[in-house]
């Protein structure tokens, strides 16, 4: 095989002739240089090397030699890349914030990657800062357990200085966090036109600025983040925001306590749909910010009260009561 006709290819793809080739190296030890001219692969990944006093002669690397070497290689170059993909987004971070109409593509420029909670934060300050009308927040009970204490603070500053601009603030909480003190304590360190509500189910975390520049997470633990400036997405956004908030139920500043119609909790009615949908326990859980030990007791309470002996005649009673056809 002429070396000149041997196809280009990774150390992944080893070709047929020179993994068979390596494998007669491993079983006798040796090969005489020759017979690898065909295979350059061998000795370019390093799997075949020459004898040391021996020229004319190939002597095999040990696999777990060559292995180790070529998953070292591919890291360096994972680690090269995503260098690189950090000074990219740095380069073009602030590029991505002028405008497009001078540009003639503002399509290009309507949706950016932010990368980094620091980023996150000053990108949404920015936002705000140029904001004069109104922003929509959705707020998971994920993200009073995982943002700093520095950061709450920060925001604290950032939403009271929008209000005292004449802004307004509307926010979506989950029931869980309704009678949080720490969320409480927020609204009444806020002065100006700030309203929250609560529902059982909420989307992840979104900000939605005057209807124009909207942030919603990129991946699952809040690193990266869309920046949209699209128009059509943010206003998308916030219509589907205006739905949400209808069918809240209002916690601040006049919490409302939500109708219990024969003798159902608006949190056991929520179950209860839950259940009828066929949902686990864990699933139930998840979906309302619960755990799972007060999901069961929800349950539990729900069965006595219908007169449930068990998990499926209580789907059963809870599709006979009627109560999901009521408002709950």
């Amino acid at each position: 095989m002429d070396s000149a006709a041997h196809p280009d290819h990774g150390p992944e793809e080893l070709c047929s002739e020179g993994a068979t080739l390596y494998e007669r190296a491993l079983r006798e030890g040796h090969l005489p240089a020759g017979e690898a001219d065909g295979t350059p692969c061998l000795v370019d990944f390093g799997l075949l090397h020459p004898s040391v006093g021996e020229e004319a002669r190939l002597e095999p690397v040990a696999p777990t030699v060559a292995l180790h070497r070529l998953l070292s290689a591919s890291e360096d170059r994972i680690a090269r890349e995503r260098r690189r993909e950090a000074r990219l987004a740095d380069l073009f971070a602030p590029l991505m914030r002028i405008g497009g109409a001078s540009t003639g593509t503002g399509d290009s420029a309507a949706v950016g990657v932010l990368s980094g909670s620091d980023r996150i934060g000053h990108a949404i300050t920015e936002a705000m800062a140029a904001g004069r009308d109104e922003l929509l927040a959705v707020q998971p009970h994920i993200s009073h357990t995982r943002t700093p204490l520095k950061a709450r603070a920060d925001a604290l500053v950032r939403d009271q200085e929008f209000l005292a601009r004449g802004g307004r603030i509307r926010t979506l909480y989950q029931h869980t966090l309704r009678h949080a003190p720490s969320v409480l304590a927020r609204y009444e360190q806020l002065s100006g036109d700030a309203e929250a509500r609560t529902l059982d189910e909420i989307t992840d975390r979104l900000l939605v600025v005057d209807r124009t520049v909207a942030f919603i997470p990129a991946n699952a633990d809040r690193t990266l983040a869309l920046e949209i400036r699209h128009p059509v997405i943010a206003g998308f956004l916030a219509t589907a925001f205006d739905r949400l908030w209808r069918l809240a139920t209002p916690m601040y500043p006049l919490a409302a306590q939500p109708p219990t119609p024969a003798g159902i909790t608006p949190r056991q009615h929520a179950i209860a749909a839950l259940l009828v949908e066929g949902h686990t326990d864990t699933d139930i859980a998840e979906r309302l910010g619960m755990n799972v030990r007060t999901a069961r007791v929800h349950i539990a309470k729900l069965a006595a009260t219908l007169g449930s002996e068990s998990r499926a005649q209580l789907g059963y009673l809870i599709g006979r009561s009627g109560i999901l056809d009521r408002e709950g």
